[in-house]
């Protein structure tokens, strides 16, 4: 896994739309059961800031801007479905967002902005990674393993996360989406 270097004290963060139960503990003890080394350390996600590098006295900014951002956006429902690969380009295996795709994009171009601004080294594609840099047949095994998974939630908030020295990765703050429903493809009964 590529981290951005740190000295002194800065921080590495990400940002991320965490899978909740009963999906995270799937997907986290289906990405153990591949043998990816990453199992333990990275809860399962749609990343929508990979890891990135800050000044320690620049979190409060970052806070700033990821409420902003939260409040722009409504929540909207994401499924998971299916499995596919960045092979060759990349060793990994991840399971589908097959709906919730413009929501994720929409949520990833605004945190994208603003003090947390970056290029990125390939488009952007939401997913929840089941195993990374492991041998071929176990990525194969993914492939086929995850090939059934099916499941769908409400994305009502999103992460920031801090990157320990321990090399785990934990949320650090929730943002709940607390824009207007009527972009957000939520159906509401009335």
């Amino acid at each position: 896994m590529r981290l951005p270097p740190r000295s002194g004290n800065q921080l590495r963060i990400g940002v991320a739309i965490t899978v909740p139960e009963p999906y995270g503990t799937l997907l986290q003890a289906a990405r153990a059961r591949f043998g990816d080394p990453w199992a333990e350390y990275i809860p399962p996600h749609i990343t929508l800031l990979g890891p990135t590098v800050i000044e320690h006295d620049d979190i409060l900014a970052v806070d700033e801007h990821l409420e902003a951002v939260a409040q722009r956006h409504a929540p909207f429902v994401v499924s998971l479905r299916g499995t596919a690969t960045f092979r060759p380009v990349s060793p990994v295996v991840f399971v589908q967002v097959a709906d919730g795709v413009a929501g994720c994009e929409g949520l990833e171009g605004s945190v994208r902005s603003g003090v947390l601004a970056q290029e990125l080294r390939f488009r952007y594609h939401p997913h929840v990674t089941v195993a990374h840099e492991v041998p071929d047949d176990q990525l194969d095994a993914a492939f086929a393993g995850m090939a059934d998974f099916d499941a769908s939630f409400v994305v009502d908030s999103f992460h920031s996360y801090a990157h320990g020295d321990d090399c785990v990765w934990r949320p650090a703050r929730d943002f709940s989406l607390t824009g207007p429903l009527a972009d957000a493809g939520v159906r509401t009964s009335t």
